[in-house]
């Protein structure tokens, strides 16, 4: 299919109220299962490098594999930098093809995050790339009782309609009760904060921290305006647990038959996310 930004599915699952997931790949095993389970249940996909693998060696050679794999792919597939740490960076995603860009300047001041992501929108918007910023902080899971349970890094409300429109960003990811990988603790989602934040600005709305969420939390955040779900740790932690259980199955493993199991994994993984987010038959 053509390879564009994921803008406008994005959009429209805000439209249609259901929401498409961003899966972080890390070489072409996982890759292969993300696409291969959008294929499957034709859904849109987007397909992430976080930025501490952007920065790895062999960061350009992976983007094209998983441009062109994109291409050939019988789903709407789509390329972001994830969590962009600055304009350098994510003017370098640009060079390399990205479809969409993050940047995550969610721990400047506010008039330096606004100004920072006006600037990649003006460069990304120049060459046909969507734009993510975030507004409040995200944190990690293994603080979670230390910053969440306090509502620390919560994205004010009142700040939402200024930061949209004076940055122009595409889709703007959010902190309302989420965080970046396992929970140390129950996470519990602020949804009258995501109403207050879906009544101010028309954008399609990001929830980063998706692994570790029930099925009814997913289901609440995506009713309450979320249009787009980042899962990366479940994908891994999953994939990883089956692998073991694979190798000591038998004495007769192989690199091929994990590398099966890996790519079946994020197969099943991707799809379940897919099929729960009502993302399954919209591509």
């Amino acid at each position: 299919m053509p390879f564009i930004s994921i803008v406008p599915e994005l959009k429209r699952a805000q439209s249609e109220g259901y929401a498409i997931p961003l899966f972080d790949a890390v070489d072409m095993v996982s890759t292969e299962g993300m696409v291969l389970s959008a294929e499957a249940v034709r859904a849109p996909v987007i397909i992430a490098l976080y930025d501490a693998v952007f920065e790895g060696p062999n960061a350009r050679a992976l983007a094209s594999y998983i441009r062109t794999r994109a291409e050939k792919a019988a789903a709407p597939i789509s390329l972001m930098l994830d969590h962009g740490k600055s304009f350098e960076q994510c003017i370098r995603a640009l060079a390399y093809g990205f479809s969409d860009v993050m940047f995550d300047g969610s721990q400047l001041p506010l008039e330096e995050n606004i100004a920072t992501t006006r600037a990649i929108v003006k460069a990304a918007h120049a060459v046909g790339v969507g734009v993510e910023a975030e507004l409040g902080h995200v944190g990690q899971g293994s603080q979670y009782q230390d910053t969440d349970s306090l509502r620390r890094g919560f994205t004010d409300p009142d700040e939402v309609e200024r930061f949209v429109a004076e940055t122009g960003v595409d889709f703007l990811a959010i902190a309302i009760g989420t965080a970046h990988g396992p929970y140390a603790g129950e996470p519990q989602l602020d949804l009258e904060r995501l109403a207050a934040i879906r009544a101010r600005v028309n954008v399609p709305l990001v929830l980063h921290g998706g692994s570790g969420l029930s099925e009814a939390q997913f289901r609440a955040a995506i009713a309450g305006g979320i249009a787009k779900v980042n899962v990366a740790t479940d994908l891994f932690v999953t994939t990883a647990r089956r692998m073991v259980e694979a190798a000591r199955a038998t004495e007769a493993v192989s690199y091929f038959a994990l590398s099966k199991v890996a790519t079946d994994s994020f197969e099943e993984r991707c799809g379940y996310y897919l099929n729960l987010f009502g993302a399954a038959g919209k591509g």
